[in-house]
């Protein structure tokens, strides 16, 4: 059976998720980490994507990345990065093989309103995964920046993040109480499930529009949808 080809939406912002092969240790110490951020750097600015949130795990990234104008620069970047990364592993490990598993997943996101919303599950996941108490003290992942504990220059901050307050300190506050806030079981299961399945991360109106703009049925299966955030 083909596979179902991807969906990747110009000036749109999409959830990343690319795992290890065979659930493998991609990140085994601090060097691994700061190369993949370096290339991830490096990689957005050369193709003029934006990358509004990450997290690296021990055996798998989560991103959420706007690839801008041209959407074949998202495929550009991940192979850019996870090519870079192996070469640079198997060489450390003096080995060969795969790093990664054969396809990242992706998911479209209705910005308006589950941007934010993918962006806390991106975040969370240290917290959610037991590795941390304060989700803000996890060191590979782009909350530190947003909660005004490091800068980060090249980390974009998405318009709705912008909107929350008028200095980078308010802002600041205001995700971070935000993010402890009670999440919906139905908003954690419908983000999860869209990028597994590489769904749009959307509603019902937004999957309907998609599908008469690109002329392709957009089922969307799974949770209802989540409370709608401020």
């Amino acid at each position: 059976m083909p596979r179902q080809p991807r969906i990747v939406l110009p000036n749109c912002p999409h959830h990343i998720i690319q795992r290890g092969h065979n659930r493998q240790v991609v990140f085994a110490g601090d060097d691994d980490f700061l190369y993949y951020l370096d290339n991830l750097k490096e990689w957005k600015t050369e193709l003029g994507c934006k990358v509004y949130a990450y997290c690296l795990m021990t055996n798998h990234v989560h991103l959420v990345i706007n690839p801008g104008d041209n959407p074949e620069n998202l495929g550009l970047l991940m192979k850019r990065v996870a090519g870079r990364q192996t070469r640079y592993v198997n060489k450390m490990k003096k080995r060969t093989g795969s790093l990664w598993e054969g396809r990242y997943k992706s998911s479209p996101i209705y910005a308006n309103k589950y941007l934010l919303a993918c962006c806390r599950y991106v975040e969370l996941n240290p917290f959610h995964a037991g590795m941390v108490e304060d989700p803000g003290q996890y060191r590979w992942s782009s909350l530190p920046a947003k909660v005004g504990l490091k800068k980060q220059p090249w980390l974009d901050f998405d318009p709705f993040y912008l909107s929350l307050g008028n200095s980078p300190v308010e802002r600041a506050e205001k995700y971070g109480a935000w993010l402890k806030e009670t999440v919906p079981d139905s908003e954690w299961k419908l983000i999860r499930e869209a990028v597994l399945r590489g769904q749009l991360t959307a509603d019902k109106k937004f999957e309907k529009e998609m599908s008469i703009k690109l002329g392709r049925r957009m089922e969307l299966r799974g949770p209802g949808r989540p409370r709608k955030k401020k």
